[in-house]
C-alpha cells in the first residue's frame, strides 16, 4: 500500500506554506504597530478597534469570506481599486487568498503582541526616555526585546492558523490546482471522493504539524524574573 505523497499533494503543501509565510510576514508588519497602539493608547476608539480586530475569532468563516468576496469583486471597493491599478480582481487568485487570510488571522498576531506590550509596563520606557532615547529607539531597543516571547507566540499562532484555514479559503479561492488549492481544501476533495487513504496522509501531516506547533508553544517558557 503506497502511502507516499503524490506530486499534486506536495504542490498543495508548498502552496499552503507559501501562503502562511506570506500572511505571517505581512501581519508582522501590519499587526505590530496596531498592537503597540492598542497597548499604549487611551483613545476612545480603542474598544472599537480592538473589537474589529477580534471579530474573526467569533465570526463564521463563511460570513467573513462572503463579505470579502463582495469587497474584492468587480463592484466592490477593493475590486474597483485593484482593477484601477491594473491588477484585475483578486477572488480565485493566490493574492486573494493572502488578503482574506490577513483579515482572518489578524487577531492571532495582534492579541499576543498587545498582551506582550502591555506586560512591559511604563518603567522601562521611562528609563529609556531619561537616557534621551527617541520613541522609535525605545520601541526597537526596549519594547521589542522585552516583548520577544509575544512575537514568537504571535508568529507561530498566525502561521499555524493560516495553514489550517478552510472556510474563508474556499469562499475566496475556490479549488484551483496550483493557484488556490491548499492542504485543507485538498483533504476535503479526498474525503468527498471517498479517497480515505489519501485523506489520511494529508490529515496526518496536518496533525503532526499542529501538534509540533503547540508543543513548541507550550514547552517553551521564558526564564522567570529573578528576585520576583
Amino acid at each position: 500500500m503506497d502511502v507516499a505523497l503524490t506530486e499534486t499533494e506536495l504542490e498543495t503543501i508548498w502552496l499552503t506554506l507559501r501562503l502562511a509565510t506570506t500572511v505571517t510576514l505581512i501581519l508582522l508588519g501590519v499587526g505590530t504597530p496596531l498592537a503597540w497602539w492598542l497597548a499604549r493608547t487611551r483613545s476612545r476608539w480603542k474598544g472599537l478597534i480592538g473589537a474589529l480586530v477580534a471579530l474573526p475569532l467569533v465570526l463564521p468563516p463563511s460570513v467573513l469570506g462572503f463579505y470579502l468576496l463582495l469587497a474584492m469583486g468587480p463592484q466592490g471597493p477593493l475590486g474597483i481599486l485593484t482593477q484601477a491599478l491594473g491588477m484585475g480582481t483578486l477572488p480565485f487568485t493566490f493574492w486573494g487568498l493572502v488578503v482574506a487570510s490577513v483579515f482572518y488571522s489578524l487577531p492571532f498576531m495582534v492579541q499576543p503582541l498587545q498582551t506582550a506590550f502591555e506586560s512591559i509596563g511604563e518603567r522601562p520606557l521611562e528609563v529609556a526616555a531619561t537616557l534621551r532615547a527617541s520613541h522609535l529607539d525605545a520601541f526597537f531597543t526596549v519594547a521589542v526585546p522585552l516583548a520577544m516571547p509575544g512575537f514568537l507566540s504571535a508568529t507561530m499562532l498566525t502561521f499555524a492558523h493560516t495553514v489550517g484555514e478552510f472556510g474563508v479559503i474556499l469562499m475566496i479561492g475556490g479549488n484551483i490546482p496550483g493557484e488556490t488549492r491548499v492542504v485543507s481544501v485538498q483533504i476535503y476533495d479526498h474525503v468527498e471522493a471517498l479517497e480515505y487513504l489519501q485523506a489520511h496522509r494529508l490529515a496526518g501531516v496536518m496533525l503532526v504539524f499542529s501538534f509540533l506547533v503547540l508543543l513548541a508553544l507550550y514547552a517553551w517558557r521564558p526564564p522567570p524574573p529573578k528576585g520576583g
